[in-house]
């Protein structure tokens, strides 16, 4: 079965593309790069120190992300802070290259500190859910430890968000245990990363095309299918207007609210693999950092 939450399009966000990057409001765009998006926080020509870049994409798109800035926020603008939604491949491949180039402070939950510190690496991906490509091949991607102590620090407990005035980080575990996505209250913007997607990640047709859809994390690295449930249902109650995700495009308005209700009610039934390695006995961090992995069901 496909598992999906249909929107149409007029759940599309409105937004102007130039270069690649999709600016969404004056202060907040979104660039596509392989498989994942980064987002850029700031206004166009903000200068040195008064921009964030949020997540890293994938391995080898320093470049891509440095020039983006570069043409957003002026040559050679370093940001604030680069701030990450958690530690996967596809979030953290740029990281330390980026990181050197701009010698930038990076931000992530402390749950999230032992992937990005060298300490540890995640549990291996389930490659048997979810029915596509990119699934099957997950087996194969990186999953760490990266190691970027020399400029790693911790998100602030008082939920702030270095460097993003206005905005706060939302603990929504599940896909890893120290993901967070980001909150404007203001404006009811929601930066979801990996909690609530719009494309179905399995599949590599479906991330070509960027379909619309509404998704949960991605299956085949989703370690706590309960813990990802209450995350989908956090952020469904913030009735957010508009949604820019970490893998397909940004929607916004009453159909992509009423998708993302959906996604929170019948996440077991859309959302969850029917059978899994992670399905039944999730694998959560230990006292060391790591985390447990529960034997293979393949």
């Amino acid at each position: 079965m496909d598992k999906q939450v249909p929107v149409d399009q007029s759940a599309r966000a409105d937004e102007r593309e130039q270069d690649g990057v999709r600016e969404i409001m004056a202060d907040l765009a979104y660039q596509r790069l392989a498989i994942a998006n980064v987002a850029y926080y700031g206004r166009v020509g903000a200068g040195d120190g008064q921009w964030v870049l949020i997540d890293a994409g994938v391995m080898g798109t320093a470049g891509p992300i440095a020039g983006a800035a570069d043409h957003r926020f002026g040559t050679a603008a370093r940001p604030a802070a680069i701030v990450l939604t958690h530690g996967h491949f596809d979030h953290v491949g740029a990281l330390r290259e980026l990181a050197e180039r701009w010698d930038a402070p990076i931000y992530a939950h402390v749950l999230e500190l032992p992937y990005l510190d060298g300490h540890a690496s995640y549990p291996p991906p389930d490659p048997s859910v979810g029915g596509g490509m990119m699934a099957t091949l997950s087996r194969f991607y990186p999953r760490g430890p990266i190691d970027v102590r020399p400029w790693l620090r911790t998100l602030p407990a008082d939920g702030a968000v270095p460097g993003m005035p206005g905005w706060r980080w939302i603990h929504t575990p599940g896909h890893t245990p120290g993901h967070v996505s980001l909150w404007r209250a203001s404006d009811r913007t929601l930066l979801s990363a990996d909690a609530v997607i719009t494309t179905k990640q399995e599949s590599a047709y479906a991330v070509a095309t960027q379909r619309e859809e509404l998704h949960g994390p991605p299956m085949y690295y989703t370690q706590d299918w309960t813990a990802a449930k209450a995350s989908v249902e956090r952020l469904a109650a913030l009735e957010p207007k508009v949604l820019v995700p970490g893998h397909g495009r940004a929607m916004q308005g009453p159909v992509m609210r009423a998708a993302l209700h959906a996604l929170a009610r019948d996440f077991y039934r859309v959302a969850v693999p029917e059978a899994g390695r992670y399905v039944a006995r999730p694998a959560r961090p230990d006292e060391s950092g790591g985390s447990y992995q529960p034997p293979s069901t393949q």
